[in-house]
Formats: C-alpha cells, sequence, structure tokens
C-alpha cells in the first residue's frame, strides 16, 4: 500500500479537525461536502473505511508518535 507523505496527513488532520470545530455538519451544502471530501481523503490515504479510524492511523504516522500504543485501535 502506499503511504500518504507525514505533511499530507498532518494538512488532512488540521483540515478535518478546523471543520469539525466550525460544526461543518450543520453547514450548508458546500461545507459538508468540503468535509466528507476531507474524510474521504483522509480514509483514502490510511487505507480504512471510516474517518476515526483514518485519523487514529493517520496520528500514528506523523513524526513522534508513538507507534507502539495500539491500544485506541481495534485488531
Amino acid at each position: 500500500m502506499l503511504m500518504a507523505h507525514p505533511a499530507v496527513l498532518r494538512d488532512l488532520i488540521r483540515q478535518y479537525e478546523t471543520l469539525l470545530a466550525l460544526n461543518a455538519d450543520a453547514g450548508g451544502p458546500e461545507v459538508r461536502r468540503r468535509m466528507e471530501d476531507v474524510a474521504y481523503t483522509l480514509c483514502i490515504a490510511t487505507g480504512t473505511r471510516d474517518v476515526d479510524s483514518a485519523l487514529i492511523a493517520a496520528r500514528h504516522r506523523l513524526p513522534g508518535a508513538r507507534v507502539k500504543d495500539d491500544s485506541l485501535v481495534a485488531n
């Protein structure tokens, strides 16, 4: 599987968290679509099927992540 560059993952996480903080789910169609696009891209970049797993996987791939701590990821 291809691995996304940490800078790309960091940017996707930032975008998703920003949209989440702005309550994008309650926003207009363009804002909701942007959040769906970012969530989808996170899933593709991490090889996961849902945004929560994608966020965990992306954070684990960032420099300085404690990669041996997989307590939040179900096996």
